[in-house]
C-alpha cells in the first residue's frame, strides 16, 4: 500500500509539474489584471485620505461614522458607481440582491431575467418557488428569458419580453449552476447598450458574485444602474467575516439603504463594530488575492482535462468569474471529487462531506468548504447540486499554492478510480 501510493503520488506530481508549464503563460497573463486593480484600489485610498481612525468602528446605531462612509465611497470609486453601500449587515449576495430587487419594484412592476434561470437561492426571493416574503407575494411578477444555444443572453427575446410593466432587467454575471460561460463585461456592455436603445427607463441590474476583480472593469463602469455582491467572495479577500454590497446610481443604492434599514434612516445608520479594519484591508489585497484564485482556476482547467473530466472554462480561454464547472456524469465521482476538496482544506479536512438539503436549494447539495469564513467561498471550495448531470463547481484559493496542492490530492484520486 505504502508504495502505491509513493507511485501514485509521483505520478500526480509529475502531471501537476507538466501542466504548470503549459498554463504558464496565460498565468502570467492574470498579473497584467492583478495590477491594474491594485492601482485602482490604491489611488481610491489615496483620493480618500484613508486614516488609523477610519478603522475603528462604531456602536450603537452608527450615526457618524466616518470610517464607514469613507469605505463606501472608496468601493464607488473602485467600481466606477455614483454611490454604494458596504455594511455587515448584508450577510450574503442573494441577501444584497433581495435588497436591491425590492429597493427598486413596487406591486404592478416586473422583473425580467434575461441570463435564464436565477441562482437557486434567488428563486424563493423571486417566487419562482412559492416562498412567504417573495417578490410574487407582493404582487411583483417576473419572467425568464432562457439563453441562446452558446450559452449567451438572447438579446432578440430579452428585448421581445421587455412589455409596460418591466422595471428592472437582470443579468447573472457568474455561471451559477447553470451550464453556461461567465459573461465577460465586454459582453455586458454590448447586451446593456442594447437594453438602453430600446428602454431608456429601465433599471439594469447585475449580480456580481465570483465576478469582482476578475477583468480590468466592472457592470457598474459598463452601464449598470445596480450592482450587488457579497464581501465573503471576491471583495472580502479572505478577510471579510461577512457583508455584502450593494452599488450603483444613488437613487437606487438610497432605495435599497431604506429596505436595509429603515425609510428615513437609509444609509444614516448602520453600526461596522469590528469589521472596518477587515473590510479595509480585504478591499486593498481582494485583487491579488482573486488573482490567485483565478491563476489556480486555469491550473484547475487544464489538469482536470488531462484526467478526462469536461470543464468550462477551458485553461486557455478568457475568465469572467473565479468558477470551473466540472462534468463529472456520475454522483459517486462527483462526491468523490468534492470529498477530495474537503479533505485538502486548512479547516475541518478530516470531514467527509455529503449531500443535504439547504435553505434556498431546491435539491440536496454537497459543499466542500473547509474555510476559515463559513460560505467564503474565495477560499478553496466545491459544490454541486445533486442532480444530473451531476457537475462540480470548483472555485477560490486564496494561494495559488492551495490549490496546487488539492490538485496532486484530485489528480491521485482520480488516477486510482481508474486502476
Amino acid at each position: 500500500m505504502e508504495n502505491m501510493t509513493r507511485v501514485l503520488t509521483t505520478q500526480a506530481t509529475q502531471l501537476i509539474d507538466r501542466c504548470e508549464l503549459e498554463v504558464r503563460e496565460a498565468r502570467e497573463a492574470i498579473s497584467a489584471i492583478v495590477l491594474h486593480n491594485q492601482r485602482k484600489v490604491l489611488e481610491a485610498f489615496w483620493a480618500e485620505r484613508v486614516s488609523e481612525s477610519d478603522l475603528q468602528g462604531s456602536t450603537g446605531y452608527g450615526l457618524a461614522d466616518e470610517g464607514r462612509d469613507k469605505l463606501e465611497r472608496i468601493y464607488a470609486r473602485v467600481f466606477g458607481a455614483e454611490a454604494a453601500l458596504v455594511r455587515p449587515q448584508i450577510i450574503s449576495g442573494t441577501h444584497a440582491l433581495r435588497l436591491g430587487l425590492f429597493g427598486v419594484l413596487r406591486p404592478g412592476d416586473e422583473v425580467l431575467f434575461a441570463a435564464g434561470r436565477p441562482y437557486d437561492t434567488l428563486e424563493a426571493v423571486v417566487g419562482i418557488r412559492p416562498t412567504p416574503g417573495s417578490l410574487m407575494e407582493w404582487g411583483i411578477t417576473h419572467r425568464v428569458v432562457e439563453l441562446a444555444e452558446d450559452g449567451r443572453v438572447n438579446m432578440t427575446k430579452v428585448l421581445q419580453a421587455i412589455g409596460p410593466h418591466t422595471k428592472m432587467v437582470m443579468f447573472q454575471r457568474s455561471r451559477g449552476y447553470q451550464q453556461r460561460p461567465a459573461f465577460s463585461v465586454e459582453w455586458l456592455r454590448a447586451w446593456f447598450a442594447q437594453v438602453r436603445a430600446f428602454a431608456p427607463d429601465i433599471v439594469i441590474a447585475v449580480d456580481n458574485c465570483y465576478g469582482e476583480f476578475v477583468e480590468t472593469k466592472e457592470p457598474s463602469e459598463m452601464g449598470a444602474d445596480l450592482v450587488m455582491g457579497s464581501l465573503i467572495k471576491n471583495p472580502g479577500a479572505g478577510l471579510a467575516l461577512t457583508g455584502g454590497y450593494v452599488l450603483g446610481r444613488k437613487k437606487w443604492v438610497e432605495r435599497a439603504a431604506a429596505q436595509l434599514t429603515a425609510p428615513g434612516i437609509g444609509k444614516e445608520a448602520g453600526p461596522t463594530y469590528g469589521h472596518l479594519r477587515s473590510f479595509y484591508q480585504a478591499l486593498f489585497l481582494a485583487p491579488h488575492t482573486t488573482g490567485q484564485a483565478i491563476q489556480g482556476s486555469i491550473l484547475a482547467s487544464r489538469v482536470l482535462e488531462e484526467l478526462d473530466i469536461s470543464v468550462s472554462p477551458r485553461w486557455n480561454e478568457p475568465r469572467a468569474d473565479l468558477i470551473v464547472s466540472a462534468h463529472f456524469g456520475d454522483p459517486q465521482r462527483l462526491l468523490t471529487f468534492c470529498q477530495v476538496i474537503q479533505s485538502s482544506a486548512p479547516v475541518d479536512s478530516f470531514v467527509k462531506p455529503d449531500p443535504a438539503p439547504m435553505a434556498g436549494y431546491e435539491d440536496p447539495v454537497i459543499m466542500a468548504a473547509g474555510t476559515f469564513v463559513q460560505g467564503g467561498s474565495l477560499e478553496l471550495s466545491a459544490d454541486a447540486p445533486m442532480r444530473p448531470p451531476y457537475i462540480a463547481y470548483f472555485q477560490g484559493g486564496l494561494t495559488y499554492e492551495h490549490v496546487r496542492l488539492a490538485l496532486e490530492r484530485v489528480a491521485m484520486s482520480l488516477i486510482m478510480s481508474t486502476l
